[in-house]
């Protein structure tokens, strides 16, 4: 009888870290082609088409990365969406709970969410050098916490928190329509899209800071709206596992 057995201990590959480092690696490669195809595109097509567009028109007059401010927070609410259904049934078949399978899940979107933001960032940076070298002016397009590129750390910060809150609202659409089908999946919309609207509403940045502004709402301080926003963001993620806890391999469909 092996010292693992006498001892009562469980095989390595039996251990809950072990199977969580398993269910992560999954995730990482099995959305891998679709996160990076999107920043592929992003910086391909937006950052170089929108430069090249510049300057066979008007010139460049503005950042061309700055165009796409929007477009990191959907995407990623796509991922949130997808995560759920993809991998439910696959990881819960083989052992994994639905505790572990939840936090494996926000760890994975928490780190998407650092890995896209820290795109913008260097991007925008490769921009600012760029736009230097030519004298072109580097005008930002949308409403931001900062006011320039150089800001590295608001810069993250607003791209990570938005991302991230997104991502929940995704996780709680995913889980929301699998469990509950398509019309009672429409009817939990307005709670799986609080965490995201949490966040427009605590930051007041980029397209909605104009809409608020004009109705005269003014952004809370940044000290209460970062941990906030952090806050909400988990809680969706626990929502959304309460949400999963009854759900059986093959979830009713509507």
């Amino acid at each position: 009888m092996s010292t693992a057995v006498r001892s009562g201990a469980l095989p390595r590959g039996a251990t809950d870290w072990h199977r969580l480092k398993h269910v992560l690696l999954s995730m990482l490669i099995g959305l891998r082609p679709m996160l990076m195809g999107y920043w592929a595109v992003m910086v391909v097509a937006l950052f170089g088409g929108g430069l090249v567009i510049q300057l066979l028109t008007s010139g460049v007059t503005s950042s061309a990365w700055d165009y796409g401010t929007q477009s990191p927070k959907y995407f990623s609410m796509a991922v949130g969406i997808t995560i759920f259904p993809a991998y439910f049934s696959l990881v819960i078949s083989h052992g994994v709970t639905r505790k572990m399978f939840s936090v494996a899940a926000g760890i994975y979107l928490a780190g998407a969410a650092a890995a896209t933001s820290l795109l913008w960032v260097v991007v925008y940076q490769v921009e600012r050098g760029l736009y230097a070298a030519q004298g072109w002016p580097e005008k930002l397009t949308n409403p931001h916490l900062f006011t320039s590129p150089s800001q590295f750390g608001l810069v993250f910060a607003e791209f990570f928190l938005l991302i991230l809150s997104h991502e929940a609202s995704g996780w709680l659409l995913g889980i929301s329509f699998v469990r509950h089908g398509f019309w009672r999946g429409i009817l939990m919309l307005p709670f799986a899209l609080l965490p995201a609207a949490a966040a427009e509403f605590l930051l007041v940045a980029q397209w909605l800071a104009d809409v608020l502004d004009n109705l005269g709402y003014q952004r809370p301080p940044l000290a209460l709206a970062v941990p906030s926003v952090l806050v909400v963001s988990a809680l969706g993620v626990y929502a959304g596992y309460r949400l999963m806890q009854p759900m059986a391999l093959k979830a009713p469909k509507g």
